[in-house]
């Protein structure tokens, strides 16, 4: 019950003061509905998350097609991979701590190995579920997944990129993880931007310092950027989306700026940050600052309170920017 509870309400997305904001979780939701009346073979996987999976209109559409499987997210993702060796394309959606940190073998197993197209969705990632404290943050879940062999590891930043990540994800021959937001965000993806494998999108433009951002701290790049150039810095921001594969081209090419931040909404060991800097301290050594919880477990409170802790703001951003 505490993930049901609650978890329709309304949320104020970081650094989205005054600016409308949408769900990516609706937008999940929405794709994943005209997904299915497309093709038979998509189903979803639950684990008596129905609510906060947001799955309450595919279920209702579908009866027949979603698996509820109960609290157990081993047997979730074991499910899926059987569902997907018979050909159908099971979408597994559970809370992001609970979907990577209790079936993390199974899915490196029955998933990344056995080469099976199950689309793992963990919703509500990073410190949404803040109030519930340390066993509800999802803020590893970016390095676990980063380190399996043969996993994209997909982090949307608004819900355009959402509803472009969940029909790639379908499209896959492959597995995938799929990172779906709690809080409402603004649209940051410009129009037409393509939604490729492995392919950052650049938001702004500068030559004396890059932001490379994830999900909810995009946003929040950009107004960095926004601010600094009226200081004169110009900032190229990045949308990174794929953790793994990297864009490392684009990663490179920023680096010719002289200074890279990189910032997530996760712990800084192992996720985008540390990604970055083991391709530039080997390709192009540059001075960098990697923005987000630092390795220690965040505490318990609202998401908002837990982000200007650890310094994911506007201003932090700025900071950074300066010392490189």
């Amino acid at each position: 019950g505490g993930l049901e509870s609650g978890e329709d309400q309304p949320l104020t997305g970081p650094g989205s003061e005054g600016v409308e904001t949408f769900d990516c979780r609706k937008a999940f939701a929405e794709t994943l509905i005209e997904l299915a009346r497309q093709d038979e073979r998509i189903v979803a996987v639950c684990n008596d998350s129905v609510g906060s999976s947001n799955l309450g209109g595919f279920k209702k559409e579908f009866p027949d097609r979603l698996i509820n499987v109960g609290i157990a997210e081993q047997d979730l993702v074991g499910v899926a991979a059987g569902l997907a060796n018979g050909g159908m394309i099971p979408f597994a959606s559970a809370a992001g701590p609970f979907l990577t940190g209790r079936a993390l073998e199974q899915i490196k197993a029955d998933v990344a190995y056995s080469g099976f197209r199950v689309v793992l969705c963990g919703q509500s990632p990073g410190i949404a579920y803040g109030e519930l404290g340390p066993t509800h943050h999802s803020i590893e879940d970016l390095a676990w997944m980063r380190a399996i062999a043969g996993l994209p590891v997909v982090v949307p930043a608004d819900p355009a990129q959402t509803r472009a990540a969940v029909r790639w994800a379908a499209e896959q021959e492959t597995g995938s993880y799929l990172r779906i937001g709690r809080f409402k965000v603004p649209a940051t993806t410009p129009d037409g931007a393509a939604f490729e494998t492995g392919k950052a999108v650049q938001l702004t433009d500068g030559d004396d310092a890059a932001i490379l951002a994830l999900g909810t701290l995009v946003p929040r790049a950009v107004d960095a950027a926004r601010q600094l150039r009226a200081e004169g810095i110009g900032v190229r921001v990045l949308n990174m989306t794929f953790v793994h594969p990297l864009d490392t081209d684009a990663v490179l090419t920023a680096a010719q700026t002289g200074g890279v931040v990189t910032a997530e909404e996760a712990t800084v060991s192992g996720g985008l940050g540390a990604a970055v800097a083991s391709l530039l301290s080997q390709e192009r050594p540059t001075p960098m600052r990697i923005l987000g919880v630092p390795n220690v477990f965040a505490p318990t409170g609202d998401a908002g309170y837990l982000l200007e802790y650890f310094g994911l703001t506007v201003d932090g951003l700025v900071t950074a920017v300066r010392q490189v």
